[in-house]
């Protein structure tokens, strides 16, 4: 007989305890689950709730454009004028820090690191960043401005580079510098705040991109290498007439290592996550201190 024929007045009535299973699980355990999967729905209520209240408490500063140029091929140099703005030009401390930054009702902010040194926006109320202008996104919308537009930047955030743990540059004589496209950014910031590179004996920069013209900064360079950086370009798409490094960042540190002494090496990474991972690898098999390798997140 089917279930659906299941009446009241049948003898097999669906009160019947012997023709249904019960539950494998004891009522404890069963009120223990429930108790658990409510405790679970209320943390993810509560942790959506405390990320838009964390959301809320981001400060935005609307300040203008003084500057906004090619740099290279899909990159953009791009200053803010931040004289009006003491607090958050004082707030930049250390290389490597960043920001967020909004341009008009665009939902989604972009994450920069400043490119230009803590003292600049001191000295001159400026902060510089570069952008790669990448298609819809706020990037993009931020490299189609033009001088004097408004664009609005969140508090400073994050530690940056820690370079006291590379200190005294006599004790760590070699600094290893790794740096893939936009990621030269705060790398600059570091080159130019001065952090001993002229009391090292061996600092060099392994700087990567896809060809010269994707290459930012090569107007600095010759500075760089006066304070000490050695910069050794890296092509991964190089024209016939190029006779430097090509392949990967990683690839070329591979081929030169040249690491006189593991116990006094340190080294700064920023740019594409494998590059980086890759990097930190080959170093650490080569007995460099994980705490002596930089990252600025």
């Amino acid at each position: 007989m089917s279930i659906l024929s299941l009446t009241p007045s049948h003898p097999l009535t669906l009160h019947s305890h012997a023709h249904f299973s019960p539950s494998p699980f004891p009522m404890s355990i069963l009120r223990r689950l429930n108790l658990n999967f409510t405790n679970l729905r209320l943390r993810r209520r509560f942790a959506t709730v405390s990320a838009a209240v964390r959301q809320d408490t981001t400060v935005w500063t609307p300040l203008p454009l003084s500057e906004i140029e090619p740099a290279a091929e899909s990159l953009f140099h791009i200053a803010i004028d931040v004289s009006d703005a003491p607090d958050l030009a004082t707030s930049h401390t250390r290389a490597g820090q960043y920001l967020q930054l909004k341009v008009g009702d665009s939902p989604k902010p972009s994450f920069l690191a400043i490119a230009s040194p803590p003292k600049l926006a001191i000295k001159r109320g400026v902060f510089e960043f570069l952008v790669k202008s990448v298609e819809g996104s706020t990037a993009e919308a931020l490299c189609a401005l033009k001088k004097g537009d408004v664009v609005e930047l969140s508090q400073v955030m994050g530690n940056g580079f820690d370079i006291s743990r590379i200190e005294p540059p006599e004790k760590f004589g070699t600094v290893l510098v790794f740096a893939t496209g936009s990621g030269i950014s705060p790398i600059r910031s570091l080159i130019e705040s001065g952090f001993g590179a002229g009391k090292r004996s061996d600092v060099r920069l392994y700087y990567g991109a896809r060809n010269l013209q994707r290459m930012a900064y090569q107007d600095r360079f010759k500075d760089w290498e006066s304070s000490g950086v050695k910069i050794v370009p890296v092509l991964s798409q190089p024209d016939d007439s190029w006779t430097g490094e090509s392949g990967f960042v990683q690839a070329a540190f591979t081929r030169a290592k040249e690491i006189s002494n593991p116990l006094s090496t340190g080294a700064v990474l920023c740019g594409q996550k494998q590059m980086t991972e890759e990097v930190t690898s080959i170093l650490v098999a080569d007995g460099v201190s994980v705490e002596k390798i930089l990252k600025n997140f």
